[in-house]
């Protein structure tokens, strides 16, 4: 392209080689180049964002994370175009959000009010959003499998009475209303936690974890229901997220989900214990297992009374029936006691009689025998007597004395025996038969 001079001459002001464009003119030519050069329109992928609404007209950004930056083009749906584009978006359960990827059709548009390049959106690859979400999935499920948890939360023990219940919802929607307004209507006693949280939009992903996360370190929480209410097709997309995945599959609790899809089943469906398809259902699920816990306390309890009311009736015919066995042998044994008492007593009658006629016999003889006795005894005795005499007048010190035997004693009356017993100068007395005799010890 050759550089125009900057000539100030009297050349005209506009002409055919090199003309001169108004700002309208411009923009129109722009336009026209567009239209020649994407006659036939243009189709675009990315992700939406800053999505809105103006009316009956939706704007957004189409943007891509590229190598040099970000990049982004302006799309515009204006409402005769949304009004024909709905009933496809519906059949495939899809809403326009951010964060959702699309490939959709337009027309390049330069809009000479703001000076920006936009798109004129005109049409929609739903299989392509589709797709992406699909695939988005499977990663999801393949890396939860591989890494052994994808029915972590399934072999979870469901509790036996779950009263004690996490709720996870958006407080103030129509799925916490229907679940709640169950609950109470069962008129059991449940005690809800609740953590009302985003379950959709930027975001709700990690907010939902997070609650999944809280109420599961709880001591206090049996199980945690995950509910929310029907919606598109990618707003589902949300409950796909790795995040919420794994604070299911890690929960140390049973966790359901009701979110309100008949449908598709999401990854959180996939990895919880139990999914239903509706909040509803999962209040339906807890009443029925508080129902079914209480109807087989009470045929425990039927059983347990009919038991014992068998084992008291068995036992108090029992008890009769010994009660009868030991009347009946009270009363022989009282008979057979009488009998031995009526023996006895006669043998006690005849056994005196019997007993005083021995021992007067006895008696008698021992009389005799002591009548017989006493001299034989007392002539025994005398003669010991006089032989003991005898002895003992030969032991006695005066007849020893009268023999020619003496006695010596020492100044304290000791009897000396050996002549070490008397030191000189010693006073000793001899005793003889006819008195005593008084010496002084000159030497030994």
């Amino acid at each position: 392209m050759s550089q125009p001079a900057f000539d100030f001459g009297d050349e005209p002001l506009d002409d055919a080689a090199n003309p001169t464009y108004t700002v309208g003119e411009l923009a129109d030519a722009i336009n026209d180049q567009l239209r020649r050069g994407f006659s036939d329109g243009v189709w675009v992928r990315g992700e939406i964002d800053g999505l809105r609404n103006s009316g009956p007209h939706t704007y957004f950004a189409l943007v891509e994370d590229t190598d040099r930056g970000r990049a982004v083009m302006n799309v515009s749906l204006f409402a005769p175009m949304k009004r024909n584009l709905t009933p496809l978006l519906k059949k495939n359960r899809l809403e326009l959000g951010n964060g959702m990827k699309v490939r959709i059709y337009g027309h390049l548009d330069f809009y000479a009010p703001n000076g920006r390049l936009g798109l004129k959106m005109a049409g929609i690859d739903p299989r392509f959003t589709l797709g992406e979400l699909s695939q988005a999935r499977d990663q999801v499920v393949r890396r939860l499998v591989a890494s052994g948890l994808y029915d972590a939360n399934r072999r979870r023990p469901w509790p036996t009475a779950p009263l004690r219940v996490g709720v996870v919802t958006s407080v103030g929607t129509a799925a916490w209303h229907d679940f709640h307004h169950e609950i109470e209507a069962s008129r059991f006693g449940f005690q809800l936690r609740v953590c009302d949280t985003r379950v959709q939009g930027d975001g709700a992903d990690r907010s939902v974890a997070a609650a999944i996360t809280t109420l599961a370190r709880r001591p206090d929480v049996d199980c945690i229901v995950v509910i929310r209410g029907g919606g598109a097709r990618n707003e589902l997309a949300t409950f796909d997220a790795e995040s919420i995945a794994m604070a299911i599959a890690t929960a140390s609790v049973p966790v359901i989900t009701g979110l309100g899809h008949e449908i598709d089943r999401s990854v959180a469906d996939e990895v919880a214990h139990t999914s239903y398809k509706t909040p509803t259902a999962c209040a339906r699920a807890l009443i029925d297992a508080v129902s079914t816990f209480g109807s087989e306390v009470e045929q425990a309890w039927a059983a347990i009374t009919a038991l014992a009311s068998r084992r008291l009736g068995d036992a108090s015919t029992a008890l009769v029936d010994r009660a009868h066995r030991v009347a009946r042998r009270t009363h022989a044994a009282v008979e057979r006691a009488d009998e031995r008492l009526s023996t006895r007593a006669d043998r006690l009658v005849a056994t005196p009689a019997r007993a005083i006629a021995g021992h007067e016999q006895r008696l008698a003889a021992a009389t005799e025998r002591l009548l017989r006795r006493p001299p034989q005894v007392l002539d025994a005795e005398a003669r010991a007597l006089d032989a003991a005499s005898s002895r003992l007048a030969l032991l006695d010190p005066v007849n020893l004395l009268r023999r020619g035997w003496s006695i010596t004693r020492d100044a304290d009356g000791n009897v000396v025996r050996r002549t070490d017993q008397a030191a000189p100068g010693s006073v000793i007395t001899t005793e003889l038969a006819d008195g005593t005799l008084t010496s002084r010890i000159e030497e030994p």
